[in-house]
């Protein structure tokens, strides 16, 4: 839980913020949707405005002639106004969810002439039609317009990204704790976005010059100068808010294959294959231009899609430029938490008559309900000046990290940012610096924090130590029966050299105290947890384990870890000590040098026995290990005490070497253990992605069965990814193997094109995992004496077992974002059913937040 994405936090964050300030909004919202249409020809009617009567709170229409529009207040009545038709007024009931459809009376200056045809509707088609032949002329001419054709690019680009709480209530806004505070709160934009108050709580800025090359192909940013609100770093990391927000608010290249917005691939309108995914619609030609331009709308074919809906502008000179575009997303997409979304990129001509990007502007709000309820809304604005193409650029200017921040970015003054903005920025939101001060003093702020903090870092804050993980706390097995544990670690607060980890733990029915300390050293004087790191650690850990059982981002003793299904009665007693040295480098390269002894005792159902029928007590291993990382262009989740890898297109390797050695410190073996493996996430546009992740072993030397490869398993009711979720703990072992795990979002490709079924907005995947491998002969106790037997079941069958010759091999079909944040997989093991306690199905859950 502690490395639990900021999604999550601000999922949390939106609930209770919801129960803060929305309980009396939603006592007296008024939400209306319908359909618009043309009263004599009853065809639907896109882009009519729709607004409250005598309010500023409005919508238009979409493609379909649909809109949806709410207010946190009570209304009566709606206005339609559409150039050619007459003004429409409908009366509303207050405070309700209605649906009011609407017609609407061509003006009698548009009837002078009616023709009414009658007939079927013309079906959409690609062949023989214009608008589909003019984008892909777009498409055959992207590489000539797009900034990538020149050789060399230079240029300053100025980013602001604002972020706000939306849709608060005026009941709220007025309450006595903020009667003092009233400037804390901005009007709301409502032709995107319901309601009427927003609360500004995030602002950031930067200037950056960016250099291209296209022979050879490098880039490089220079942050100039940078800033953005800093909040309470008890509560708040603000170095990993900014990560965050960059990740889900990147650069908008309408040229690519795929836009990234909000940590989804979108299919972009001039992408290769995009006449096959949207319908295209020549709507307007602007002849007053020089070249003139033509307006090209787009619709997906399917609402429910990763795509977009909107408009582009393409020169119709013979070169097919793009000058700019303005699309958003369908209300009906496969999207979670996102109530608007609205891109627009202008583009302004050169001096080689080539038009290049001036500005781009990305605004979403996000909310847990569609319409209901406290919101957060996103704001990101990118303005580029000060072009220089094909200009000479020495091999100096990429040296180094691909992005550099000069020293004194962060310390710019005010004169500094007003001479040097690229882009307007009003009074009110230059406010916003000094009114989160104010803010963060407010005691129901604090409160907030302090819950959020709690229910989802799973750490009590006290300063410079906090208790947790909270989930921890309690938990259960066979072995130890009830398990109390209680810790915490220290924070930056105390000391950026130090670090302190601790716990203790007493399980009721074995009777035994478990406790882990720890100690660790930053040698760069930066936290243990930020990148890059490079410090020594010292541990000593006293605890249980499940042999097989490998857990990522959790803890062992996670209470909802403890229910589990079958024979679950092996259990390790560890005594682990370990001393690390970890040292990253800039390019995401690390390597770890180790040493640990090890000694362990088998409890439960668990025994160690040699040839000769005598129990073992005790076994110990003293190991050294070296292992190496290469992650290119890996970018974390980074937090003040903990960071997580974000999960991208680029491949992360793994290799890890462990030698054991025969008396030192008491091991009693020699082993070389050779491990490797590589991830990749394949992104495949409008069929999903796939996590893919292939790995080997190999282990020389004669072991007993506890130093073999233990394979991961799980015997939990929770669909673990890296694990053989239907594989016994301890069923395989072996001394050399190598497995494949694919891993397939389809992201609702699907479920999106069944009529009713792709309202419920579900996700398909489908998983398969193979593994492979076997033992020597020097290593089955069956063939080679003087090694501990496999372990058996109480009734005399057979518990562990070497693969053979077919390997292992498991797969699921799931469902995900079933109410948004679970996936439920029907899992399926398709050999070695004759095991013991084995099962063909089964069915395994797992709570995912994701957009």
């Amino acid at each position: 839980m502690k490395q639990l994405p900021l999604i999550s936090f601000f999922i949390g964050l939106f609930s209770i913020l919801n129960l803060l300030l929305s309980s009396d909004a939603l006592a007296q919202a008024t939400v209306v949707s319908g359909t618009v249409r043309d009263a004599v020809t009853k065809e639907t009617l896109p882009n009519v405005s729709v607004f409250f009567k005598d309010t500023k709170i409005g919508t238009q229409t979409d493609v379909n002639g649909n809109y949806n529009i709410s207010s946190a207040e009570p209304q009566s009545g709606l206005s339609f106004n559409s150039v050619g038709y007459t003004i429409a007024s409908k009366n509303i009931m207050p405070s309700a969810t209605q649906q009011t459809d609407v017609l609407l009376v061509p003006s009698s200056n548009s009837l002078d002439e009616v023709i009414i045809v009658g007939g079927k509707r013309i079906k959409y088609r690609n062949k023989d039609n214009p608008a589909v032949e003019l984008i892909r002329q777009v498409i055959a001419h992207k590489d000539e317009n797009r900034i990538k054709s020149y050789q060399t690019v230079a240029y300053q680009q100025y980013e602001k990204m604002l972020f706000s709480v939306s849709n608060v209530s005026e009941k709220f806004k007025n309450k006595k704790m903020f009667r003092n505070y009233q400037f804390l709160f901005q009007e709301q934009d409502s032709t995107l976005i319901g309601g009427k108050n927003l609360l500004p709580i995030y602002l950031q800025e930067s200037l950056s010059d960016k250099f291209l090359s296209k022979e050879p192909e490098k880039s490089k940013t220079v942050i100039v100068a940078q800033k953005q609100v800093q909040f309470d770093s008890r509560y708040i990391d603000n170095k990993g808010m900014k990560t965050y927000f960059d990740r889900m608010y990147q650069d908008i290249d309408i040229y690519k294959n795929n836009i990234s917005v909000i940590s989804n691939d979108f299919l972009s309108p001039i992408a290769d294959g995009a006449p096959a995914f949207y319908k295209f619609f020549i709507t307007d030609t602007l002849k007053n231009q020089k070249p003139q331009i033509i307006e090209l709308s787009f619709t997906p074919r399917n609402t429910g899609d990763m795509l977009f809906e909107g408009k582009i502008y393409v020169t119709n000179d013979g070169k097919y430029a793009i000058t700019g575009a303005s699309f958003g997303v369908n209300k009906n997409i496969n999207l979670n938490f996102v109530r608007a979304l609205k891109i627009d990129l202008s583009f302004e001509p050169n001096a080689a008559g080539k038009y290049n990007l001036s500005k781009s502007k990305l605004l979403t709000d996000f909310g847990i309900g569609k319409t209901k309820g406290v919101g957060f809304t996103g704001e990101r604005t990118v303005t580029f000046k000060k072009y220089q193409f094909d200009a000479p650029l020495p091999d100096t200017v990429f040296q180094g990290k691909s992005t550099s921040v000069l020293a004194d970015a962060g310390k710019k003054d005010d004169l500094f940012w007003k001479k040097n903005r690229l882009d307007t920025i009003s009074a009110s939101e230059l406010k916003i610096y000094g009114n989160i001060d104010t803010l963060q003093n407010l005691p129901s702020f604090k409160r907030t924090m302090q819950i959020v903090t709690l229910l989802f870092a799973g750490y009590q804050n006290l300063g410079p130590y906090e208790i947790g993980p909270v989930n921890t706390f309690y938990s259960f097995n066979n072995v130890e029966g009830l398990r109390l544990r209680l810790g915490g670690r220290t924070t930056p607060e105390l000391s950026k050299r130090y670090y302190f980890e601790n716990y203790a733990a007493y399980g009721f029915k074995d009777e035994k105290w478990k406790f882990f300390l720890s100690a660790t050293y930053s040698i760069n004087n930066k936290s243990i947890y930020e990148f890059p790191q490079n410090y020594i650690r010292a541990s000593f850990q006293r605890d249980t384990k499940i042999p097989g059982q490998e857990l990522q981002f959790v803890q062992e003793d996670n209470f909802l870890l403890s229910f589990k299904r079958g024979v679950n009665d092996m259990l390790l007693y560890n005594d682990f000590y370990r001393l690390d040295y970890v040292k990253e480098y800039e390019n995401h390269f690390s390597y770890t040098l180790g040493f640990k002894k090890w000694s362990q005792t088998p409890a439960g159902g668990l025994f160690y026995q040699n040839d000769a029928n005598q129990f073992v007590n005790r076994l110990t291993t003293s190991e050294l290990s070296l292992q190496l990382r290469y992650a290119p262009n890996e970018k974390f989740y980074q937090g003040k005490i903990y960071r997580v890898p974000i999960t991208d297109r680029y491949p992360v390797f793994n290799f890890k070497y462990t030698a054991g050695l025969k008396g030192l410190l008491g091991g009693e073996y020699n082993y070389h253990n050779i491990m490797g493996s590589i991830d990749k996430r394949f992104y495949l546009s409008q069929l999903g992605y796939s996590n893919v992740t292939i790995e080997g072993g190999y282990i020389a030397g004669k072991v007993p069965f506890p130093l073999l490869d233990i394979h991961r398993a799980n015997q939990t009711y929770a669909y673990q990814l890296n694990s053989y979720n239907l594989m016994n703990f301890l069923e395989f072992v072996s001394d050399h193997y190598a497995s494949i795990n694919i891993d397939h979002n389809f992201n609702g490709f699907f479920f999106n094109k069944i009529p009713l079924l792709k309202k419920l907005k579900l996700r398909e995947v489908v998983s398969f995992k193979a593994l492979y491998g076997g033992l020597r002969d020097e290593n089955n106790p069956a063939l080679t004496s003087s090694l501990y037997r496999l372990p058996d079941y109480e009734d005399g069958s057979k518990r562990t077992y070497a693969l053979g010759n077919d390997p292992y091999m498991e797969g699921s079909v799931g469902v995900g974002n079933i109410f948004k944040l679970l996936r439920v997989d029907l899992v399926k093991r398709f050999n070695y059913l004759n095991h013991p306690e084995v099962s063909e199905w089964g069915i395994r859950a797992r709570v995912k937040f994701d957009f």
